[in-house]
């Protein structure tokens, strides 16, 4: 029984390291993608292509969000496990708080995946409210833009009035 414990000790802490490193690889991902963003805001064809992203950064994080909720399931249910196994086998008591000990460290990791998790649907939100926002602005510049060149070309049209009247 201990040796059953510490190995799916030793798996849950290897699961937890690679869930660990996923979630440094995703806010890496996240920055890279809101550097994306922001260089795609400069560019004059940006209307469709800051649609397309934004779904295709939905997605992604979205596909993110779903595996880090898997993993933390899994966690869950083998941290359910442990306990079941501690409470159920009759080994010493120093044993059962050494896995109630560990027990506890996996929830406060799970307790923090799941704030990043929250995180990450903040953050995508925030891009997605932020891509909205360029998109309009965008499109403000373009009516300016618009309204200055019409005043242009009226100026333009007056002095060649006056230029042929004089």
């Amino acid at each position: 029984d201990r040796d059953t414990d510490k190995k799916r000790i030793e798996e849950l802490l290897e699961e937890n390291m690679v869930l660990e490193i996923a979630q440094k690889q995703s806010m890496n991902e996240s920055a890279h993608l809101g550097w994306e963003l922001e260089q795609l805001s400069k560019s004059t064809d940006l209307a469709d292509s800051e649609k397309s992203f934004v779904f295709e950064l939905n997605e992604c994080a979205s596909s993110r969000i779903l595996k880090l909720e898997k993993d933390n399931q899994s966690l869950q249910n083998t941290i359910q496990e442990l306990r079941d196994a501690s409470l159920t086998s009759r080994e010493s008591s120093l044993k059962f708080v050494e896995l109630e000990k560990e027990n506890q460290q996996l929830s406060k990791k799970i307790e923090k995946l799941q704030n990043q998790i929250e995180k990450e649907k903040q953050s995508n939100q925030d891009l997605e409210t932020l891509s909205e926002e360029l998109i309009k602005d965008k499109e403000q510049l373009r009516v300016i833009m618009e309204t200055l060149k019409a005043d242009k070309d009226r100026q333009i049209k007056d002095l060649k009035q006056e230029n042929d009247h004089l």
